[in-house]
């Protein structure tokens, strides 16, 4: 077997970049790539995915919680196409990634061949840069400008490989002819630094405002220290973007917690009476929950200049790190003498938090969703990683889990995908094989592909440093998230065809593949249930069977939700009652109050 091919090649390169990890799924349309990636296997850590999609999740996740590009590689046609909502979850979130799919071969091109599918076209909108390699001497360009341009802007691009191309000879380096190009392995890191009249204008803006609420989002995890200096010196407030919720720990007395329909109250008071806003490091999309519109003096920090000024009107942008550039404007700050906002936040906060613990240990049929995590959160190692995928469940992470330092976390946070949570857990668990991982999922999303990529962590979870890998499975038998939009949104009742969804014993089936499976079905053994799953010497699949009707209420209900609920009340849900009786408890919980 030849061992000097473009697929050889292409591999040697993948080394070069420090790359030692790859998410796929083969297919006889990379078979040059397969071949070529066994002769290398002693230099990457090959994880075979059920389905490509889960792939480009794994890749994503990779490169969140470790800073890599992550990689994944795919078939031709179908499994090319199966990357695609996985990669549109990297790019919404600003995660390297850097997509290899294989092609039919050269001569078939344009023929309607079996499985020929336009990949340039189908990544022409979710890569940055996506190139096919038509030549042996074009392998070394396209993969170096393909790292180089994932990493520089934190994205995802994709090389295309025709299968004959994959097993041709290599050519290292290019003839010394007109049209070659001699690239180099390499990351430039991009260190743009605001100019010092810039800060200085930033300094004064935020220095004239009494009352100075930040917005800290993904682009601040790496700014702990110098986010909480900055709210000290300015007596601010901090609120965190979803992908933000580790950028702070929840202890301090001023963070807020999340924002957004997800959020927290004391968030949405602090947006609506700041004068002045700070945001760091987010493009978070919901405006309605920032200060209206000519209410606040704005600054904003970010790393690229297209991410400012498009959810707030800012009157200062600050383009660079967020850690050094918040470090070169901390000196111009003074220290506000007045304390009476930062009072104010502190109160809010301190009322919040027993708000909620209140709310998580009111009754429900059977189980409570709040107090799952209520109960989990206290529990938590401090090194734990957490990963979330997109439903009502997101609520509760967003609100009751409080996130200490050395801890780290992350979902699906601009395209909100469902079925995100399992893989990305694999991911962290792969680059993290000492630390417990939790994926914290909905019934919905581990019926959707959750269940099939517990195969892949009973595949590689023995070579796991530490077991603890743990699958939370939220049982309500609804969609639960859309449930609640149809009828806050849109005025609608449940529609039980399409939300409904049937019962799976997740616990047995966990057991079936050699992990502990717990079931908890009574609220007085969810805090029991964590112990046994954290202390466990192998993987965990928990199940918790929770109430489909304890509502995720936003922070502020307008009159036209409350409308719109009403409306879906007055159309005869098929859950009435319930909802009913849940939402009186969690209004009448936060007064102090019971309903008889």
């Amino acid at each position: 077997m030849a061992d000097n091919t473009v697929g050889d090649f292409i591999w040697q390169r993948l080394t070069d970049w420090g790359v030692h990890r790859i998410f796929g799924f083969p297919g006889d349309g990379i078979n040059g790539l397969m071949g070529a990636l066994n002769r290398a296997e002693d230099r990457f850590d090959y994880v075979r995915v059920r389905h490509e999609e889960m792939s480009a999740f794994m890749a994503g996740g990779h490169a969140k919680f470790t800073g890599e590009v992550g990689v994944c590689v795919a078939t031709s046609g179908p499994g090319a196409i199966h990357l695609l909502n996985g990669l549109y979850d990297a790019k919404g979130d600003h995660a390297p990634v850097v997509a290899i799919v294989g092609q039919q071969v050269s001569s078939s091109l344009g023929s309607d061949f079996q499985q020929e599918v336009d990949l340039q076209s189908l990544f022409q909108d979710v890569a940055s840069y996506v190139q096919t390699i038509v030549s042996p001497a074009q392998a070394r360009h396209v993969i170096d400008r393909a790292f180089r341009i994932a990493y520089a802007e934190r994205t995802v691009t994709c090389i295309v490989i025709p299968n004959d191309v994959q097993m041709m000879e290599a050519v290292p380096s290019p003839p010394r002819t007109h049209g070659s190009n001699y690239s180099s392995v390499g990351r430039a890191y991009p260190h743009p630094v605001p100019r010092p009249e810039e800060l200085q204008e930033a300094a004064s803006l935020l220095n004239e405002c009494e009352r100075v609420a930040v917005l800290a989002g993904a682009g601040a995890m790496n700014a702990t220290d110098e986010v909480i200096e900055v709210c000290e010196v300015l007596g601010a407030g901090v609120a965190k973007a979803l992908l933000g919720k580790a950028a702070l720990p929840d202890d301090l007395p001023f963070v807020t917690g999340s924002i957004g329909l997800l959020g927290t109250k004391p968030s949405w008071e602090m947006m609506n009476n700041c004068d002045g806003l700070l945001m760091i490091g987010t493009t978070f999309p919901y405006s309605e929950f920032l200060p209206k519109d000519g209410q606040a003096r704005a600054v904003q920090i970010d790393i690229d200049p297209r991410n400012v000024g498009v959810r707030y009107p800012t009157e200062v942008n600050l383009i660079g790190d967020s850690t050094e550039t918040l470090r070169q404007l901390l000196p111009l700050l003074r220290v506000k003498q007045d304390r009476s906002w930062r009072q104010e936040i502190e109160k809010n906060v301190r009322d919040w938090w027993k708000d909620v613990d209140q709310k998580a240990m009111e009754d429900a049929d059977p189980i409570n969703p709040q107090r799952v995590f209520h109960e989990l959160s206290p529990r938590l190692p401090d090194n734990a990683i957490l990963c979330g995928d997109s439903g009502s469940h997101t609520n509760w992470y967003a609100r009751n889990i409080k996130m200490r330092r050395g801890m780290m976390s992350s979902l699906s946070g601009k395209l909100a995908t469902m079925g995100s949570g399992v893989p990305y857990a694999i991911a962290a668990k792969m680059a993290y094989p000492d630390r417990p991982v939790i994926a914290m999922v909905g019934d919905g999303a581990m019926q959707m592909n959750g269940n099939a990529e517990l195969v892949t962590a009973m595949q590689y979870w023995k070579e796991w440093e530490d077991p603890r890998f743990i699958v939370m499975v939220l049982v309500n038998h609804d969609l639960n998230q859309v449930t609640w939009e149809q009828r806050v949104l849109a005025g609608d009742p449940k529609f039980p065809a399409a939300q409904d969804v049937i019962d799976f014993p997740f616990a047995s089936y966990g057991k079936l593949l050699g992990f502990e499976g717990i079931r908890v079905d009574h609220p007085d053994a969810v805090a029991e249930g964590w112990e046994l799953a954290l202390k466990a010497d192998r993987p965990v699949v928990i199940e918790f069977i929770t109430d489909p009707n304890v509502p995720p209420l936003p922070p502020h209900i307008t009159w036209e939700q409350a409308k719109s609920y009403l409306s879906a009340l007055g159309h005869l849900d098929p859950d009435e009652w319930g909802i009913i009786k849940q939402s009186a408890k969690q209004f009448f919980s936060g007064l102090n109050i019971r309903p008889q």
